[in-house]
């Protein structure tokens, strides 16, 4: 005949298995906190769902060319020419030989001014694009505005406008001579609105002689970068500078790049940005 449990039998068996219970709840606390410290890996579930940061928006060449500004884009009396026009347009008062002469301490500044007045002769101020690339013209009289939007390898792109700030200090005046001509040129620092990743504005002047008359070239320049790209805008002529279209071009082109990056489609004519 089988014996029943007596009460305090029943009663030390239950705190027996409780114990049991809470010592291997302790046991598997002790190591899963282990294993997180072992791999480092935070326990918190929002953590965990992280997501992995996005690669930069790639320009495409339907991008670029969709970035570029219009006539609504910029003030006074600009008429767009032919894209092929813009593009082989070159002013002869920037051709010529740096004179070594001026720069009797530091050589290299030659070197750099010679650059910047090649560069913007070929219309290539921050060099070769390393990806997508349109250019638009506009005339206005004597006048012109040349707007490029580019893709760059991003550390060339931060070199060169990192070049382009050094300028105004190397280059603030020196000489340069063309079939026995010499050109005065000055460069001066330039203020652009706060749009973009970063920016420079430069004024360069080529005071010469063409065909025998005292004449002044005035280029106004605006640089801003977007990520690896960048907007290029030149203005300007015979007439003198053109800063406020300048500034009126980066600060809409500088929307429309941002907008085509984004995967939207920039207005066909912005309204102006105060």
């Amino acid at each position: 005949m089988t014996r029943r449990p007596t009460r305090l039998t029943r009663v030390l068996s239950s705190a027996l298995a409780a114990a049991a219970l809470l010592t291997t709840a302790a046991c598997s606390d002790d190591s899963d906190q282990d294993g997180a410290h072992a791999s480092g890996v935070t326990a918190s579930p929002a953590a965990r769902k992280q997501p992995a940061s996005s690669p930069s928006p790639t320009l495409s060449e339907s991008g670029a060319r969709a970035a570029l500004i219009t006539e609504a884009d910029i003030e006074d009396d600009w008429t767009q020419v032919k894209d092929s026009e813009a593009a082989d347009w070159h002013e002869s008062l920037l051709i010529g030989d740096v004179d070594v002469a001026d720069f009797l301490t530091a050589k290299s500044d030659a070197s750099d001014c010679q650059k910047l007045l090649d560069n913007l002769y070929d219309n290539d101020l921050l060099g070769k694009p390393s990806g997508a690339s349109a250019l638009r013209g506009f005339e206005e009289g004597n006048s012109r505005l040349l707007y490029q939007v580019a893709a760059y390898d991003r550390s060339d792109l931060d070199s060169a406008l990192a070049w382009l700030k050094t300028l105004p200090d190397e280059c603030d005046q020196f000489t340069a001579t063309e079939d026995g001509q010499k050109r005065t040129v000055q460069v001066i620092e330039t203020d652009l609105p706060d749009v973009g990743d970063d920016r420079q504005g430069l004024r360069v002047t080529v005071q010469g002689k063409v065909d025998g008359d005292q004449t002044t070239l005035t280029e106004d320049v605006g640089v801003v970068r977007v990520g690896s790209d960048a907007i290029t805008v030149t203005a300007g002529g015979l007439d003198g500078g053109q800063q406020d279209s300048v500034d009126q071009a980066v600060k809409l082109g500088t929307q429309r790049l941002k907008d085509v990056l984004a995967g939207k489609t920039p207005a066909a004519s912005p309204s102006e940005i105060e």
